[in-house]
């Protein structure tokens, strides 16, 4: 029923899902700051928002969005008034370490929430779907439909296997940063300049 090139298709979004980009800097920067509760929340966050992307390519919208540029430009303005928003955050962090914060509902689902945001407001990502997933799904499949939905699903589970290892891990390096706390200060600028730097750009980077 479903006719896709999974070989193929596996090791292409494997080889995506690796390369740096917002995700994974707000992934791990949560995971370092926070602790690794907070970056496998932020990472699940990230990959549950990558679901409604799916269902939004698989029902046909994201050629609606394509087709809309000032629905569109909407969408990007949005998402990159949020990455400058966190980059903004970052910047203003207090120079001492950041003490862990609590596992408590409330604060993993703010993590949640922002991972999930931070990929929904990218108007890319659907464009990106819309584009990619189709690629791999046989000519003339008989049920096009819902191969590309599940094309999506297993991008979005590829990408959870990925990014919630590197969230968890990374807040390993919490204790050695609390030691050497000009380190911190410094991932904090640096992270800040590199999401401010990618709001910059979905700004100024025209439609696809």
């Amino acid at each position: 029923m479903i006719e896709v090139n999974w070989l193929l298709f596996v090791a292409t979004s494997l080889v995506l899902i690796v390369t740096p980009g917002q995700d994974m800097i707000l992934v791990m920067s949560r995971s370092i700051t926070q602790g690794a509760a907070a970056g496998l929340a932020t990472a699940t966050g990230v990959c549950s928002a990558l679901i409604v992307h799916t269902v939004v390519a698989a029902l046909g919208l994201g050629a609606l969005v394509r087709a809309s540029e000032p629905l569109y430009l909407a969408l990007q303005f949005a998402g990159a008034a949020y990455l400058a928003y966190l980059g903004l955050q970052l910047l203003r962090a207090p120079q001492a370490p950041l003490a862990m914060a609590g596992a408590t509902p409330k604060r993993l689902a703010q993590m949640f929430f922002d991972g999930a945001l931070s990929n929904l407001c990218n108007p890319k990502i659907i464009v990106f779907y819309l584009a990619f997933l189709p690629q791999f799904v046989a000519p003339g499949a008989s049920h096009a439909g819902l191969s590309l939905f599940v094309l999506g699903l297993v991008f979005a589970v590829l990408a959870w296997l990925v990014k919630a290892p590197l969230g968890w891990g990374a807040a390993s390096l919490t204790q050695w940063l609390r030691a050497h706390p000009q380190s911190l200060v410094w991932l904090f600028r640096v992270s800040g300049l590199v999401l401010l730097g990618l709001a910059l750009q979905m700004v100024v980077q025209r439609p696809l």
